[in-house]
């Protein structure tokens, strides 16, 4: 399908987030030629189990089609958004849409409402409120959000690293206060022929701060979805 253009759209880079490396950088600092080069992990199963067989998704922040592609090949209809047409360009197959999350309206609602990449802990707290004001005003009646959190030492276990089967590695360099409860991370991703960096504001949320935020905007916790409490169902309510 095309893409849904809004040419008049001026984004820019978002305070505090910046990238390193080869090809665009996008207004919060994530590499697009990075992402491409990620691979999908669990994430559609997880997704799968917790939806309707052939369920229309709303995914918030799609990048690249990371979790697109994977979704469109279980049977799923997905709509795409992302604020930056050079990840759109990668993404085949499903309806896209350019615009930030917190501004997003388009006038329909959706089986599935999916913010992952731990978007729920973006450091400004207003843009954080309008992101799920986003997820509920675009969720069915008896539909569900899927989000994704941070894990519960994800801000205190640094510096840390991870070697991926498919030969890269991550790093989370650092995760340094900057005040009113927000850091500054800083993430390293070096492949044997080139290295990223990104660096961005998140708010650590305990669960007890996540489900309140959750609360505010007119939803609730459905089920935790994974052992470590990552991803989460949640409904109107």
């Amino acid at each position: 399908m095309e893409a849904v253009r809004w040419t008049d759209m001026r984004i820019e880079k978002r305070q505090g987030h910046q990238g390193t490396g080869p090809g665009a950088i996008t207004p919060d600092g994530c590499a697009v030629e990075l992402y491409t080069r990620l691979p999908v992990g669990a994430e559609p199963g997880i997704i799968t189990a917790a939806v309707p067989a052939a369920a229309h998704i709303l995914e918030l922040g799609s990048g690249v089609g990371r979790m697109t592609h994977p979704l469109l090949d279980l049977g799923f209809a997905v709509t795409a958004v992302d604020e930056s047409a050079d990840m759109l360009e990668h993404v085949r197959g499903a309806r896209r849409i350019r615009s930030s999350i917190e501004d997003l309206d388009l006038g329909e609602s959706f089986d599935v409402v999916l913010l992952a990449s731990f978007l729920i802990h973006t450091g400004d707290i207003g843009v954080r409120r309008a992101i799920l004001d986003t997820c509920v005003r675009h969720v069915a009646d008896d539909g569900c959000v899927l989000i994704q959190r941070e894990g519960e030492d994800w801000h205190t276990d640094v510096p840390r690293e991870r070697i991926d089967p498919s030969g890269f590695v991550v790093r989370i360099v650092s995760a340094e206060p900057v005040g009113e409860g927000v850091d500054s991370v800083r993430a390293e991703y070096a492949f044997p022929d080139a290295t990223w960096t990104q660096t961005f504001l998140s708010r650590p949320l305990t669960k007890d701060d996540f489900e309140e935020a959750l609360a505010e905007a007119g939803l609730k916790v459905d089920r935790y979805l994974t052992d470590d409490g990552v991803w989460v169902r949640a409904v109107k309510g």
